[in-house]
């Protein structure tokens, strides 16, 4: 299987220090084949820090939250790349 190196560039949270906490993202993503792609992704967190890869899922609560963390990606100048 394919292995696809990710880059974290920008991100905006939502949750507490100690919990699971969800992460919106803006990311470059190196394949193997030498290309690369930006895009954006959710990704749940864990307590201990590290990230819960779920392939390509994310359990989002609620639109609100979608919305909170995509305005703050706005507000912070990162959240409107069309790559």
């Amino acid at each position: 299987m394919a292995q696809t190196r990710v880059v974290v560039l920008n991100e905006t949270k939502k949750g507490n220090p100690g919990e699971w906490t969800l992460c919106f993202q803006y990311c470059r993503y190196e394949y193997e084949d030498g290309t690369e792609e930006n895009g954006y992704r959710f990704i749940w967190q864990r307590p201990d820090g590290t990230l819960q890869a779920a392939r390509g899922q994310s359990r989002i609560p609620s639109i609100a939250d979608i919305l909170l963390l995509v305005s703050e990606a706005i507000k912070g100048g990162w959240g409107n790349h069309c790559e």
